[in-house]
């Protein structure tokens, strides 16, 4: 017998059973969860994944059934796996959400979402399964909170009551912070609280062959909402969501500036975008800066604005190498709309400097876009005191009830552009320098190709 043979089968012993705990698989069931839509799963779910992150990692399962939870807290070297037929179901109980230290040091206390990891790295979420937020009672919330025009808001001693349960707001239905390695693929999501996916602080982000769906109309449920990330990819996705479907921000005003991470390294690709206040935007909370975007190959259906860019006096930060290109527009009102006067009030007569909240747009890139049954063909708008600069236009094509407007901007180029307005001039300028329109065009019959007012060069 080979001398060597006990110790060669302990090495092998040893590898399988380490073999084994990289793949191991912890069904929730096991830990308790009943999977029934009535009883509450959060510690059996979490229980699983304590177990999971304990043996050094693996997949946390949930088979088909319905699991209403409140905050799951996923940790390093965990995937959950929601699989088909198995719908994670968030509590409506403020309750089973605990209270958060807002990270940008702006809101105080916040709730926690309904699945949650702070300096983890190397985690995923997965499945063909579906995050339901069952945000319904927390949109009536909000209403009678903050009731929007029309609303009566909150009037009885009930919906007090209610309106109080979004005083530290509402959860969202993934955010991660400060996190490394993150992939969430496949899911559904639906009905979200309030933001749906929402990395911060996170890098090497992949969002790839997600659905997410919420109804219009419904208070900031955003689809996928980057914020102060680096190396992002949001992929193969198809998103109708009751306000933005994509949106990069990187913290508003001061707290924004004062951290000082940007929005970086981004990557928006084979999406499908659908109603939505716009398919892709940026800001307005931008604060810490936005750069190096590429938005490619994408189809904007319905959505209130295509790409959208905004920002306002008092933001500050930098928006740089935004390249959009290979994207189809159907009944889009206003397919470009790059501002930083958003919301904004001149009065004549109004003098503002340069400061370091003073917003700054520049060295974007739109090519190869079409967009019929729009409002407008599009709009770039900046301050008095600083204007949108080097934007350039190549190959656009645009049917329009309006055409275009530019008003305090510098060095837009319009290569290739062919812009059809059903009435009124195909561009207008106003306060604008550099406007290069030689080879912008229109089918339009007498309708002026060019107004200026107070244009230069």
């Amino acid at each position: 017998m080979n001398r060597h043979a006990p110790l060669l089968l302990a090495l092998a012993l040893a590898l399988s059973a380490g073999a084994a705990s990289s793949t191991a698989l912890f069904n929730v069931r096991d830990y308790g969860a009943a999977g029934d839509a009535k009883a509450l799963d959060t510690a059996a779910i979490n229980r699983a994944i304590e177990a999971c992150s304990a043996a050094g990692g693996g997949t946390v399962y949930l088979p088909p059934g319905n699991y209403l939870t409140g905050t799951v807290l996923l940790k390093s070297h965990v995937t959950l796996d929601v699989d088909a037929g198995a719908t994670l179901s968030g509590s409506d109980n403020p309750a089973d959400y605990p209270l958060l230290v807002d990270p940008w040091g702006v809101e105080g206390q916040v709730l926690s979402p309904l699945i949650y990891a702070e300096g983890a790295r190397n985690i995923t979420l997965t499945g063909r399964g579906t995050i339901d937020g069952r945000g319904q009672p927390w949109w009536k919330r909000q209403w009678l909170a903050h009731p929007k025009r029309g609303m009566p808001g909150a009037v009885t001693d009930e919906e007090k009551a209610e309106a109080k349960k979004v005083e530290h707001g509402r959860p969202r239905a993934v955010r991660f912070v400060n996190c490394k390695d993150v992939v969430i693929e496949q899911l559904n999501f639906t009905n979200s609280p309030f933001w749906t996916i929402s990395p911060l602080f996170c890098e090497f982000v992949r969002v790839d062959g997600v659905t997410i769906q919420n109804p219009v109309p419904s208070p900031n449920t955003d689809g996928i909402n980057p914020e102060s990330c680096r190396n992002v990819q949001i992929l193969n996705c198809r998103i109708d969501v009751g306000d933005d479907c994509v949106t990069l921000k990187s913290g508003m005003n001061e707290a924004g500036r004062r951290v000082g991470r940007p929005n970086e390294n981004i990557t928006i690709a084979n999406c499908v975008m659908m109603r939505g206040h716009g398919g892709v935007a940026i800001g307005s909370e931008m604060s810490g800066g936005v750069r190096n975007v590429t938005v490619a190959n994408c189809v904007f259906q319905g959505t209130d604005i295509g790409l959208r860019v905004k920002s306002q006096r008092g933001r500050g930060g930098v928006v740089e190498n935004f390249t959009a290109s290979n994207i189809t527009m159907d009944g889009v009102p206003h397919p470009f709309v790059i501002t930083t006067f958003y919301q904004g009030n001149d009065k004549p007569g109004d003098i503002f400097a340069v400061n370091e909240g003073t917003p700054r747009f520049h060295d974007f890139l739109f090519n190869n876009i079409t967009a019929r049954g729009a409002l407008d063909a599009g709009s770039v708008t900046g301050l008095r005191e600083l204007a949108v600069e080097a934007i350039v236009f190549d190959n656009i094509h645009i049917q329009a009830k309006k055409g275009f407007s530019c008003v305090n901007a510098k060095n837009i180029s319009f290569r290739d552009v062919d812009i059809e307005p059903a009435e009124g001039p195909c561009l207008t300028l106003k306060n604008c320098q550099a406007i290069d329109s030689a080879r912008l065009t229109s089918q339009t019959a007498l309708t002026p190709l060019v107004v200026t007012n107070d244009a230069q060069n």
